[in-house]
């Protein structure tokens, strides 16, 4: 018979997580490094009894002040990982399990790996029922963490101290595949926590999960090769699965060997510097105006490790040419195979590589002009310019406090946003330095994730500065983890811009018919009983130095060089407080998003809008 140790279920979880790696291309790595979150009735005393007291665990625990942020920051590590290291995030049962479900639907969208430990209700009820408690008479088993089924790729709920075996075995096939990883819930009702089993030894030896790259069939290569050469303008749109991919290199190599121009969607940003010529920046609604030409005049499309959603297909208007075809390189054959694509099921890596072989044995060329690519490109890097250097005697403009903040950055820094109208104006004009510079959760656009993004950024990257650029509106709803950055002497800047409001959306309004927009800004109720009075006047600065951070507001576009020095040197976190000009994001660039308008209204402006969407629809791909 083989040894056994006598543990609780949560001893048992810890330590078995403890001893999982995984390995890449020869490289090992320790897969969980931690777990962060809060302890309430339904976890102090099992999972926090065990990160207390059990010994030899290397598992540092981090202490969340919002479950959600928690989530977040562990989804901002394991993202900028590559997939290769994670957190556990750990809560009481009830609202605490709850705040959670917003960041497993992150993660899960983004196919981010993330372990959720929310704790449960009692297994034998007995305590019946317990504090937070849902009660639903039709399913007595229906409990709070129901609700994550929804937003998790693998999900289970551990009834017996035994069963923690099968469920963490299986919960670690989801977290390492690249095909299916997303959120993963387990979860622990709160006395099975406690309860004691005799576990084999050999179940928490240290575990190796190999992640094999995925080769393409040599059918598969055939079939990419022999549509790819009936094209002359093809465009290659890299998503984040080029990062996880580590295939960076093997994409530049690609496009160089043959002249094909390089789109990126918000994951996929950064996977080239700026100035490489066949970069053209974003693609799609907050695209760039020469990736979006490309898109528009292409016979192919070769997308490279992404999910094609709407804003990178601007709702699939983006690829106007009639001859257009789409080949998918994806590990993801649900990916693989939107907009009936060919699908080339590979890693990034090594399907670039076979193709790019393929392609050089047919002597395969495509007809762009080199100075036909650096045309786009050079009136491109003009606009920026031109939108990095606008000026207004009423303050400071949103695009000129980028520019300002984009010269002072270096190419080791790395900035985090996630929602708003940062995001268009980052994939249109930020000018990416350095590799995987660039993280920005757009996936969900989940408002709320900056901060708490940009301490799990710097958790996974502690020797670069990272920098969260977030809005006013993303701000209040979640900036709890500024306090754990105080707390855990993690050095992360937030770039605040207060711009009065929700002003991507408002600007959303504006463009389909409201006047003035409605309810999308920071203002006070006037005699008209409307949110339209004087904007609302807020201390963000005030706001972090009660948490421990320095802080500082810059009302003065010449003060903000100066500003981004004193905080780069300020010790611990850091919060610059920038007042811009409400409504100066940048605009759209021949792209477009389909929202849903109106067919009826008593503005007559609504429903024009509504009749240009119905005309714009009829140029739109159905599948």
């Amino acid at each position: 018979m083989s040894k056994t140790i006598r543990l609780t279920m949560a001893q048992a979880l810890l330590r078995f997580l403890d001893a999982q790696y995984v390995e890449l291309d020869d490289q090992e790595y320790k897969f969980v490094h931690g777990v962060y979150g809060i302890f309430g009735h339904g976890n102090l005393l099992g999972i926090g009894e065990a990160l207390e007291n059990t010994e030899g665990l290397s598992l540092r625990y981090y202490q969340a002040h919002n479950e959600q942020g928690a989530v977040h920051a562990a989804t901002a590590f394991a993202k900028q990982k590559n997939r290769l290291g994670i957190l556990a995030c750990t809560s009481s049962i009830g609202p605490g399990a709850l705040n959670m479900v917003t960041g497993a639907a992150t993660a899960t969208v983004n196919r981010i790996p993330v372990l959720l430990l929310p704790g449960d209700i009692f297994a034998d009820r007995q305590p019946d029922p317990v504090l937070q408690q849902m009660e639903m008479p039709h399913d007595y088993t229906i409990t709070a963490n129901d609700a994550f089924k929804a937003v998790s790729r693998y999900w289970d709920r551990i009834q017996r101290p035994e069963q923690v075996m099968t469920a963490a075995l299986n919960a670690m096939r989801v977290l390492t595949d690249p095909a299916d990883t997303g959120a993963v819930t387990l979860a622990l009702p709160q006395d099975v926590q406690g309860e004691a089993y005799d576990y084999p030894i050999e179940f928490f030896a240290k575990r190796v999960w190999h992640i094999d790259r995925r080769p393409a069939s040599e059918g598969s290569i055939k079939r990419a090769v022999q549509l790819i050469k009936g094209k002359q303008h093809p465009v290659i749109i890299a998503g984040g699965g080029v990062h996880y991919a580590l295939a960076g290199k093997e994409l530049q190599q690609f496009a160089e060997a043959f002249q094909i121009p390089i789109t990126v969607t918000q994951a996929g940003k950064s996977i080239l510097t700026w100035d490489h010529p066949l970069n053209m920046g974003g693609v799609g609604t907050t695209g760039t105006l020469a990736a979006n030409r490309l898109a528009k005049e292409a016979d192919l499309i070769i997308a490279v490790g992404t999910r094609l959603t709407d804003f990178s297909t601007a709702s699939k208007t983006a690829f106007q040419n009639p001859e257009v075809e789409i080949l998918n390189m994806n590990v993801c054959a649900f990916d693989g195979l939107k907009m009936s694509s060919t699908f080339l099921g590979a890693d990034a890596k090594l399907g670039l590589l076979a193709l790019t072989q393929a392609l050089k044995e047919v002597g395969y060329k495509t007809a762009y002009s080199a100075d036909y690519l650096a045309d786009l490109k050079a009136k491109w890097n003009q606009e920026v310019d031109r939108l990095y250097s606008l000026q207004s005697k009423d303050g400071i403009m949103q695009t000129t406090a980028l520019g300002v903040v984009n010269d002072f950055l270096t190419k080791n820094d790395i900035i985090v946003a996630a929602a708003g109208g940062l995001p268009g104006d980052l994939h249109r004009m930020w000018r990416s330095k350095g590799i995987k510079t660039y993280h920005m959760e757009y996936g969900f656009s989940c408002m709320g994730y900056e901060i708490a993004g940009a301490l799990g950024v710097k958790m996974a990257e502690p020797d670069k500065d990272v920098y969260a650029m977030v809005s006013d509106g993303s701000f209040l709803m979640l900036h709890s983890e500024l306090l754990t950055a105080v707390q855990e002497g993690r050095k992360i800047t937030i770039l605040m811009f207060d711009n009065g409001g929700f002003q991507c959306i408002q600007s959303l309004q504006k463009e389909h018919g409201s006047q003035a927009g409605f309810g999308n800004e920071l203002r006070y109720r006037s005699a008209s009983g409307r949110l339209d009075g004087d904007y609302i006047t807020v201390d963000f600065a005030g706001i972090a130095r009660s948490l421990g951070a320095s802080a500082y507001t810059v009302t003065d576009l010449a003060d903000l060089r100066g500003t981004l020095e004193k905080a780069q040197k300020a010790e611990g976190a850091a919060l610059i407080d920038i007042k811009v000009i409400p409504g100066t994001h940048s605009e759209g660039y021949e792209s477009y998003w389909r929202v849903g308008v109106a067919e009826i209204s008593d503005n007559v402006q609504v429903t024009a809008a509504h009749a240009q969407h119905e005309e714009v629809l009829t140029r739109a791909r159905k599948w």
